[in-house]
């Protein structure tokens, strides 16, 4: 899966990390989350807060960004730096 992943990102035209810039640190963080494939109760527990506030986290990631799902959101994180496939965290 981390193959095709990258395989799709190469291919895909870099977006700027200035993208990023319109999220606050915790959704940038909520962010790298997802893009490590985290549920929200995962994220819940390495932020220490409420699965409720992840979930708010991740809508105002996906309307803040434009995007549609999680699935764009991972893709949208290996396009502008914050992570990237294979790479720890």
């Amino acid at each position: 899966m981390t193959e095709l992943i990258a395989e799709f990102t190469s291919k895909a035209p870099a977006r700027p990390a200035e993208r990023l810039d319109v999220l606050t640190a915790r959704e940038r963080e909520t962010l790298r989350m997802l893009a490590r494939g985290l549920s929200n109760a995962e994220i819940a527990d390495a932020m220490v807060v409420s699965e409720h506030t992840v979930k708010t986290h991740v809508s105002n990631v996906l309307t803040k960004l434009g995007l549609r799902d999680r699935v764009q959101a991972v893709i949208t994180a290996y396009e502008t730096g914050p992570t990237a496939p294979g790479r720890p965290e």
